[in-house]
């Protein structure tokens, strides 16, 4: 039982440490809405550059054999 006491002393001590720090600094939600936003820049910037190396790519003429 004594182990049970020594859990709930220290969980206490801890949790009324944590409400008297009052500043705990920002929320985890706008860093990830900043870190979806870069992931979907990024995404756009890759399909345009994969989009402009498809349409070089087809713009190059097919080998033909010298006669």
């Amino acid at each position: 039982m004594s182990v049970i006491h020594y859990v709930h002393a220290t969980l206490a001590a801890r949790l009324a440490e944590l409400r008297r720090d009052g500043e705990r600094g920002d929320s985890p939600v706008p860093t990830a809405v900043i870190i979806f936003g870069l992931v979907a820049v990024a995404m756009a910037v890759t399909a345009a550059a994969l989009g402009a190396a498809n349409d070089w790519m087809s713009n190059i003429p097919k080998h033909q054999d010298p006669k």
